[in-house]
């Protein structure tokens, strides 16, 4: 039990550290750096693979601390508002995928796209209360822009990438995909 902690532990500070270090990358493409979403992609694996525990710790802790050492983003309202969707996206991706009766590429999809819908409504909530405390408004056109049409090449990215890194993962049997446990039939 104690290993299994210590590696779930280690793993989130590596993902903590691949959020602090990929927008450096992607940041490098102008045009779509910021659309491409790298601080995402560690948080969702996080959530996936060690859980919804370390995934929401994982997702508050990477923006506030990529703030706080690079001054990017900007602490308020931005690394804030995206520490509680980034948050949400652990949390709702590992708790769905670790419930799920299988887990398998499907019930991943159905994790990862509940997880982008509750953390983009996060992110509008977090967002109308940061702002509304300093007196701007944060409008319905400026939700809709934030969080969907500005996050097109992310999302696509997200929904082509992790799940590939997830196969891959489990064909080298580092974290495999479960089935359910099959149940005997009792014939008569």
């Amino acid at each position: 039990m104690k290993h299994d902690a210590l590696k779930k532990l280690v793993l989130s500070a590596m993902f903590i550290a691949v959020g602090l270090v990929l927008p450096f990358f992607t940041g490098q493409i102008p045009q779509i750096g910021k659309m491409m979403l790298p601080m995402h992609l560690p948080v969702f694996l996080c959530g996936l693979i060690c859980g919804w525990p370390y995934g929401l710790a994982v997702g508050f802790v990477t923006p506030l601390l990529r703030s706080m050492i690079f001054s990017m983003p900007v602490m308020y309202p931005a690394a804030i508002a995206m520490a509680f969707e980034l948050a949400t996206y652990g949390f709702v991706a590992g708790f769905l995928y670790n419930r799920s009766k299988w887990q398998c590429i499907v019930s991943l999809y159905r994790s990862m796209l509940a997880a982008m819908v509750a953390g983009r409504l996060v992110w509008g909530a977090a967002q109308v209360v940061l702002l509304g405390l300093s007196g701007s408004a944060f409008t319905f056109q400026m939700f809709i822009a934030g969080a969907f049409l500005n996050a097109i090449p992310g999302i696509i990215l997200q929904l082509v990438f992790i799940p590939a890194i997830m196969v891959a993962l489990d064909r080298t049997g580092l974290v495999r995909f479960k089935k359910a446990a099959k149940k005997e039939v009792e014939t008569a």
